[in-house]
């Protein structure tokens, strides 16, 4: 059990929360709430022990173990990426060194009869007692386990750490936290970088293998599915809800509404004590309780509504032109890089108004597809574009991509054309870039502001077919809840690559699984083919382990 005590934090007088504590029990799978700056991510942090709090302090049982994932790594690259995850078993490692160690000065050394023999008799005794208290575990077979699971192939337990990008290195990381079986996992946004069948095992993973765990997330189904309790950081405060996401939100509109009833009811009566203030006072019979009325006021505490977090996007795609009948056709389509096939005689032909979904493992080819029907890689076979088709692109990296020497208002001033250049703020407002937002540099935006940036550029002409790959990364739970409202009442054409299978749900009519080398197309629902595939995936990783 691991208790938060009276924790308060505050920066430059500014006060972030106070008076916050909570039990973290045993098996408690906790999501952390709130809404952006809140201090969800400074709670964690203090939680993990790498930041302190003003005030207050953690306790853990001495033995306690407590593995944090932050969502940005810096990390070195000097292994491959099979020793790097085996570094979860270093204390095991190590024991086993130092007993082999022992073992051998045991058998060499003759004094038998002094001081230093007999300690180390009992150094050997000590330490073998608490090896052999561990439960037996073939390490390399978990550790080959959990690479798999989050979407290695054996081909790349080999290969050097410093070869993969950020988001593969953040997945190294999470297999070592998972296998070191901790007493509490704390995971900031863990799913940003993961695609859906990695995200489907590590539910499984941390559902069934974890204890306890607080996890940090935009992925509505991911805490829906993982957690059994809310802790919502709020206006300096925390509310503690015994129920998982969904059901949080029920709870907490009902909180507001006894809020704001309980907030009229006391205003009423401030009212009343006023008006009996401002009639009396001056009468001198009254005097006793004008001063007493005026006192109760002056003591009062008023009763304060939870803010409700208003700052999200409202987009409204502009309507799009009619294009052809067809606006992708791939026929025979193989894209290769040296000797590794990435697919190979991929066919595919989406009509227009056609919403459709690219899924499978990262690496598999998603991003591929979506570059070449960009024309931004070469290919064999066929990939065209149809009639009159206008393409708005948004890409993985497309926040990345910014000019960092630009403003916010320059980045888009210089896109922008025609009558459009005279409602840029009121455009960038909708955006909540509002007041002196707009001149900021873009090299001081967060992830998520620069992801709404490249969206605002994406908008500013209207399209008939719209490719978004991984649109959502960065975007708050409210956010993602806007922009697929906007999808769903886009009546072009659309192609989605997404990991966030809730913003997925809905929204496309379609399916192509990109899978082996092939680009397989299913006539059902997303939900159907993840609930499919989740039983065969997790399956699968057993069997190859």
């Amino acid at each position: 059990m691991i208790s938060v005590d009276n924790i308060a934090v505050e920066f430059s007088g500014d006060t972030l929360f106070s008076d916050v504590s909570f039990v973290i029990n045993e098996t408690d799978k906790i999501a952390l709430m709130g809404k952006n700056g809140a201090g969800k991510s400074t709670m964690m942090k203090i939680i993990a022990g790498v930041q302190k709090a003003t005030l207050g302090n953690i306790r853990y049982p001495k033995e306690a173990v407590i593995a944090y994932l932050p969502q940005h790594l810096l990390t070195e690259d000097n292994c491959t990426v099979f020793e790097e995850a085996s570094k979860a078993f270093a204390q095991v490692f190590t024991m086993q060194k130092e007993m082999a160690e022992l073992n051998t000065a045991l058998e060499t050394r003759t004094d038998y009869e002094s001081d230093e023999y007999m300690k180390l008799i009992q150094k050997v005794s000590d330490l073998g007692e608490k090896y052999y208290a561990l439960e037996e575990i073939n390490y390399e077979a978990e550790v080959e386990k959990a690479l798999a699971g989050l979407g290695f192939k054996r081909e790349d337990f080999h290969r050097q750490t410093s070869e993969f990008s950020g988001g593969w290195r953040m997945r190294i990381e999470l297999t070592k936290i998972l296998l070191q079986k901790p007493d509490l996992i704390l995971l900031d946004e863990p799913t940003n970088h993961v695609d859906i069948e990695s995200v489907i095992w590590l539910e499984d993973f941390l559902l069934n293998k974890a204890k306890a765990v607080v996890v940090i997330s935009h992925d509505k189904t991911f805490i829906d599915n993982i957690t059994n309790r809310t802790i919502e950081v709020t206006m300096g405060r925390i509310y503690d809800y015994k129920a998982n996401y969904s059901h949080y939100l029920q709870l907490r509109e009902d909180r507001r509404s006894h809020q704001i009833k309980a907030f009229q009811e006391q205003q009423k009566f401030i009212a009343d004590n006023q008006a009996f203030i401002d009639r009396f006072k001056g009468t001198y019979s009254k005097t006793n309780q004008v001063t007493s009325r005026e006192r109760m006021l002056e003591k009062l505490e008023i009763i304060e509504i939870d803010e409700i977090d208003n700052a999200s996007l409202r987009l409204r795609f502009p309507p799009a032109q009619r294009s052809g009948d067809y606006p992708v056709t791939v026929n025979a389509l193989t894209k290769t890089y040296g000797e590794h096939v990435v697919f190979k005689d991929a066919n595919m032909s989406i009509s227009r108004g056609e919403k459709v979904s690219f899924v499978g493992r990262n690496g598999e080819g998603k991003s591929t597809m979506i570059k070449a029907i960009m024309g931004e890689i070469d290919f064999e076979g066929e990939c065209q574009l149809g009639h009159n088709v206008k393409v708005g692109y948004f890409a993985q990296n497309q926040a990345s991509l910014l000019d960092q020497n630009l403003t916010v208002f320059q980045t888009v001033d210089e896109v922008a054309k025609g009558d459009i250049r005279t409602q840029m703020k009121n455009i960038l407002g909708r955006f909540m870039f509002g007041g002196e937002d707009v001149e900021k540099k873009v090299s001081v935006l967060s992830g998520g502001e620069k992801t709404r940036l490249a969206m605002v550029k994406l908008l500013l002409e209207p399209v008939n077919l719209l490719i978004l790959d991984e649109p959502t990364n960065h975007l708050d739970l409210k956010s993602k809840d806007v922009l697929k409202e906007a999808l769903l009442d886009f009546d072009g054409t659309l192609i989605l690559v997404s990991h966030d299978r809730d913003f997925l749900q809905g929204l496309s009519q379609k399916v192509f699984e990109f899978k082996d080398k092939r680009v397989i197309e299913h006539f059902e629902s997303i939900d159907a083919f993840l609930e499919r595939n989740r039983i065969q995936n997790l399956k699968e990783i057993d069997l190859k382990n």
